[in-house]
This record gives C-alpha cells, sequence and structure tokens, in this order.
C-alpha cells in the first residue's frame, strides 16, 4: 500500500504518514533519520525528533474548488445563474 506524504513538523521533509486509528484526518509520520546528524558506521541511528507525531493528512478525495469571483484579463463576468446546472 502506497502511503500518502505530509511534512514532517520539525524537518519540513516529505515524509510518508500512516493513517490513525478513529481519526480519518489525522496521520502519524513514519519515523526518518535527523537530516542533520551524519551517520556514523556502527553508532545508533538517530531519528528526527519529529518522527511518530500525528499531523494532518492530505486529503486526495478532496473537492477542487475554484475562484469563480476572479475574471482572466479578456473574459467577461458570469453571473451565478449561468453557473448553475440542472443535474437531473
Amino acid at each position: 500500500m502506497k502511503l500518502p506524504k505530509a511534512a514532517c513538523p520539525r524537518c519540513t521533509r516529505p515524509i510518508a504518514a500512516g493513517p490513525v486509528s478513529g481519526r480519518l484526518s489525522k496521520g502519524r509520520i513514519w519515523r526518518h533519520d535527523d537530516p542533520g546528524v551524519p551517520r556514523i558506521p556502527g553508532e545508533p541511528l538517530v531519528s528526527c525528533p519529529g518522527s511518530l507525531e500525528i499531523v494532518e493528512m492530505p486529503r486526495p478525495g478532496q473537492q477542487l474548488e475554484f475562484d469563480v469571483s476572479e475574471t482572466a484579463p479578456g473574459e467577461t463576468a458570469v453571473h451565478d445563474e449561468e453557473l448553475s446546472m440542472a443535474l437531473f
């Protein structure tokens, strides 16, 4: 399963975030190395302090919203009645 990425609150890198049970809009950042600490062979790994923190998950199913109040140069303004359309 491919997990969505969210910005780590400490290092701001995009890191995979797994869902948190019971909280649909929240996710837990996966463990990752601290970007400022060099990896020394034989020494313990040092995780970023932002690892395992709970963050807002990106919502892929969210509908796009367009600002129709502004018109591009050369276009005419469209009234709200013209934007509405019968679905059935």
